[in-house]
């Protein structure tokens, strides 16, 4: 579990972490409705909460059955245009760079600029244009597995990279799935 405060404090600690389960309890369950209506993966989703700083982990492998997280990592959001944000801003517009929000099935494995790479398909009008912009799930060899908050991580043109060891984790869920696996950004 994530805490997001000073260790002497234990009432914030104990705040922030029912927060926490409070939001992936919350998104369990809707994931869990989408899958099973959708006939996705009703197990194992993934979440990505762009609302947490990007040096803390913020994409989550959710176990839908017990609402628990199985493992998280660190996520970059897209630099939407200018250099470097530090703070994800959304936009299902071409060209832009931009993170969208929304949730995503997750497509076919293939072997591109970053290596292996999983085409995203966008399902809500904020990422319908995801496949059409190239937004897909890879891993960026900049992108460390731990934690590195205050500082930020990179930015991308739009796409969810992971670190190249995170990105093995997921790839073997992805993979062992015989149903897509739901992608959910949030923030």
């Amino acid at each position: 579990m994530l805490l997001y405060c000073h260790p002497n404090n234990q009432n914030i600690k104990t705040n922030l972490l029912n927060d926490e389960t409070n939001r992936v309890t919350a998104f369990s369950k809707s994931a869990k409705q989408f899958c099973v209506q959708h006939k996705y993966n009703s197990t194992v989703s993934f979440l990505v909460d762009m609302h947490i700083h990007s040096g803390k982990k913020r994409f989550f492998v959710i176990n839908m059955n017990n609402d628990s997280i199985l493992y998280s990592g660190l996520v970059v959001h897209g630099v939407c245009g200018i250099f470097f944000s530090a703070t994800a801003n959304f936009s299902n517009e071409p060209d832009n760079g931009c993170s969208s929000l929304g949730r995503y099935k997750i497509g076919n494995k293939y072997s591109g600029k970053f290596g292996t790479s999983y085409k995203l398909y966008g399902l809500d009008s904020t990422n319908s244009n995801a496949f059409k912009r190239n937004v897909v799930l890879h891993s960026y060899y900049e992108i460390p597995d731990n934690e590195i908050y205050p500082a930020h991580v990179c930015n991308s043109l739009g796409c969810p990279m992971v670190s190249k060891n995170f990105f093995k984790t997921l790839s073997a869920i992805i993979d062992a799935s015989s149903k897509p696996v739901l992608l959910w950004i949030i923030n």
